[in-house]
């Protein structure tokens, strides 16, 4: 048995509000919602290789009733490999909420992290020297 991929589906109060953020702010694009039109309780969205859903609450918590006292943006980092996190660093600075400025790391990585617009943290990191 081998795991595959890893794809998080984020619990968030807006689908639809999520998407306009990751479309415009992060060029991420939709691949598919629940329903297909209107207020969406899910979605799927993409940018190269790194794939993310978002599931609204009231949604998600009929699914799995535990999730019932977390709070949005938990306790995690999701963490981006990219090609040049400075040049992203760029683009993105005028545009999002930067939660740490770009820096290396003691382990040789050059990143940032920024908050969302749900308060998650995506972290974005190169090999940059």
């Amino acid at each position: 048995m081998s795991f595959k991929t890893v794809t998080p589906n984020l619990m968030v109060e807006s689908v639809n509000q999520t998407i306009e953020y990751y479309q415009t702010q992060l060029d991420f694009e939709l691949m598919a919602t629940v329903p297909e039109k209107g207020d969406f309780a899910w979605a799927m969205m993409q940018r190269d290789s790194v794939t993310l859903m978002f599931q609204k609450r009231e949604s998600l918590l009929e699914e799995i009733p535990a999730l019932a006292d977390q709070s949005g943006g938990g306790a995690l980092t999701l963490y981006i490999d990219v090609d040049n996190v400075s040049n992203l660093h760029g683009a993105l600075q005028d545009k999002v909420e930067i939660v740490q400025p770009l820096h290396t790391t003691f382990y040789g990585r050059t990143e940032f992290a920024i908050k969302d617009c749900n308060g998650f943290v995506l972290a974005f990191a190169s090999s940059e020297v």
